[in-house]
């Protein structure tokens, strides 16, 4: 997803994905508009208890449902509405959102707050929010009072309210699109669906096989400029991938370079050489947070991060004389060079 300015781009990540293979005679596909982006779903007819109108609308009504609850674009939108409310506010949420912000500070915890959902208001101070004042290096001042203003522990879930300690500014860029992947592919299993290829703003999840019994194919973009080129082409059943980069949204100062993808920590942009990294897991929303886990830890102690855990990821860092990519050994056990899935 090439995502500047775009009302979904996310907090720390550009989804590099290419998809491969077109849609053949037995295949139906749905697309369109959404998040700023765009929306893809390819699936075999013959399974679905539904018609393909029928499908359609429910795929637009979650997408619609998605949009109004976490997009920080739209000032009616849930989130919108509770990052307006002052310090020690709470306001009811859906199940579904405050299923996010769990997800978020479990994540938040694993990266040892490199990962927060309350980053908001240092994207909006870099000039990459919906608040923004244009791209701009702020001051230290500016940052340590930005943080202030930050922290997943002030926000608190009680019982189906969602509380702030402090006047928190939430923005579920970084797993909503992998939660809506989630949500579309729910309902198509619920339609006797079995096989098919989800991709919304990016984030990929493929199940089943196509009509000529061959895996959903997606290729993990090389991070540069210019035409789309895969680096990696992954055969998928029952997976979802996400890939996070530097080299799609970012500003130039001074000769510096400064990526969208900002650490909680340090309240800066990432400056290491890791370009990309791409995520392999059952959950869209798991993969697409975990893939802007490991861009933040960066090259060294990411890898570190997934190999512990166990985490199917593609590393691709910047050299003195291009790309290099190596993958974990969870990555490597599933798709050895040449063999796909």
């Amino acid at each position: 997803m090439a995502c500047a300015r775009q009302p979904w781009c996310r907090v720390c990540t550009v989804l590099a994905s290419l998809l491969l293979g077109g849609c053949g005679p037995a295949l139906e596909e749905l697309s369109g508009p959404t998040m700023g982006s765009t929306y893809s779903i390819k699936y075999v007819p013959a399974q679905a208890s539904a018609d393909r109108a029928g499908i359609q609308a429910g795929v637009l009504a979650i997408l619609a449902e998605v949009d109004q609850q976490l997009s920080t674009y739209r000032a009616d939108s849930l989130v919108s509405r509770f990052n307006a409310l002052p310090s020690g506010s709470c306001m009811a949420m859906p199940e579904a959102v405050l299923s996010l912000v769990k997800a978020g500070e479990q994540l938040s915890h694993e990266s040892e707050g490199a990962f927060d959902l309350t980053i908001e208001p240092l994207i909006n101070l870099w000039g990459f929010g919906p608040q923004s004042r244009g791209e701009q290096v702020p001051s230290a001042e500016q940052i340590a009072a930005a943080r202030t203003q930050m922290g997943h522990q002030y926000l608190q879930v009680d019982g189906r309210q969602l509380c702030k300690q402090r006047a928190l500014q939430l923005d579920f860029n970084s797993i909503g699109a992998g939660y809506a992947v989630d949500r579309v592919a729910a309902l198509l299993e619920q339609q006797g669906i079995t096989s098919y290829l989800v991709d919304i703003t990016g984030e990929l999840r493929a199940h089943g096989r196509k009509p000529d019994g061959s895996f959903w194919q997606i290729g993990i973009e090389e991070p540069q400029p210019g035409q789309p080129v895969a680096a990696r082409v992954l055969a998928l059943d029952d997976l979802a991938v996400s890939t996070s980069g530097d080299y799609r949204n970012y500003f130039e100062q001074d000769g510096q370079r400064y990526s969208h993808s900002i650490d909680a920590r340090s309240g800066a942009p990432i400056s290491h050489r890791l370009a990309s990294v791409s995520v392999v897991d059952p959950s869209a929303m798991r993969a697409d947070g975990l893939s802007t886990v490991l861009l933040l830890l960066g090259p060294e102690q990411g890898f570190e991060f997934a190999q512990q855990r166990d985490i199917a990821a593609l590393f691709i860092s910047r050299t003195d004389k291009g790309f290099v990519s190596r993958g974990t050994r969870a990555f490597d056990s599933r798709f050895a060079k040449g063999a796909g899935r």
